[in-house]
């Protein structure tokens, strides 16, 4: 059986989940970050020397980075499916998610953590302002792309929407300002609509530090 790495509430590994979750894989979750631990063990450096999440073991196989395992099980487990059989289609779904990790993830991930993983009396609104004005800089490139596609890489859902899904379900839910994306918010309203994203990405991540920890630990399951 696959075996995933990480944290459920994890940044990085919610997408692996959510990658596996629509190729509908048995998979394990085995804990590991965190307040799980585990990332100082034998066991896992075998995994990954970087002791970092996530990272997968499929058989004897093992792979570690998000985008690297998103494509892994995609060509692995759904070729034509996730991972489309037109080398141009899987260019562009291999576009927008590298454009996730270069331009998109950051700002958001930034806002997030100085908003929900942040005390509410400790938080500093002008470095707040200045994630939500970085993104607000950037997702207007990906509304543009969107209204004219219902996925990222054409009239299909791929492998190049996981990322960027992930990252806009934090987007969408966090407390900072956004401008109009209504193409962008069309695509993410397709997105809440399948099964695996409900299951794996929509999730309450609370408001602050303590309610973050306590959710995370209840739904391990």
């Amino acid at each position: 059986m696959l075996e995933i790495w990480g944290r459920p509430y994890s940044s990085s590994v919610i997408p692996v989940i959510w990658a596996a979750g629509e190729l509908t894989l048995d998979f394990k979750l085995e804990l590991a970050g965190g307040s799980f631990g585990r990332l100082d063990t034998d066991e896992y450096a075998q995994i990954n020397p970087n002791r970092m999440i996530p990272a997968i073991r499929d058989g004897d196989f093992t792979l570690w980075e998000s985008r690297a395992i998103i494509r892994y099980l995609s060509e692995t487990y759904g070729m034509g499916t996730l991972c489309p059989h037109d080398t141009q289609t899987r260019a562009i779904a291999d576009q927008w998610m590298d454009w996730c990790s270069s331009r998109a993830f950051s700002p958001v991930i930034w806002a997030f953590f100085s908003t929900v993983r942040t005390n509410p009396d400790e938080r500093d609104s002008d470095l707040i302002a200045k994630y939500a004005n970085e993104a607000a800089e950037i997702f207007p490139i990906l509304d543009q792309h969107l209204g004219n596609h219902q996925f990222v890489a054409g009239t299909d859902f791929t492998m190049g929407d996981i990322p960027l899904g992930a990252v806009a379900y934090r987007y969408f839910n966090i407390d900072i300002e956004r401008p109009s994306l209504p193409n962008m918010e069309a695509w993410y309203e397709r997105l809440c609509q399948r099964p695996a994203y409900q299951q794996h990405v929509m999730r309450f991540f609370g408001t602050n530090p303590s309610q973050w920890h306590a959710l995370e630990r209840a739904g391990i399951g």
